[in-house]
């Protein structure tokens, strides 16, 4: 007997768009104030692009869950 499909975790969309616009986000943030502030994480340097693309890639594999 086959199981029943049951959808999506309840999780899964708001986790995968959470994740991408925080990536965005991260990226955004680092361009927008490298010259002055050094937010988002100063210490990071050009790293930060690297985290904000982490987080994009993220909520990327999470969408081969959607069914």
């Amino acid at each position: 007997m086959k199981k029943p499909d049951t959808g999506n975790p309840r999780w899964l969309v708001p986790t995968m768009l959470s994740l991408m616009l925080l990536g965005l986000a991260w990226i955004v943030l680092f361009y927008l104030t490298s010259n002055g502030l050094g937010l988002p994480i100063p210490g990071l340097h050009q790293w930060n692009l690297a985290i904000g693309f982490s987080l994009i890639i993220a909520g990327f594999v999470l969408t081969t869950r959607w069914k």
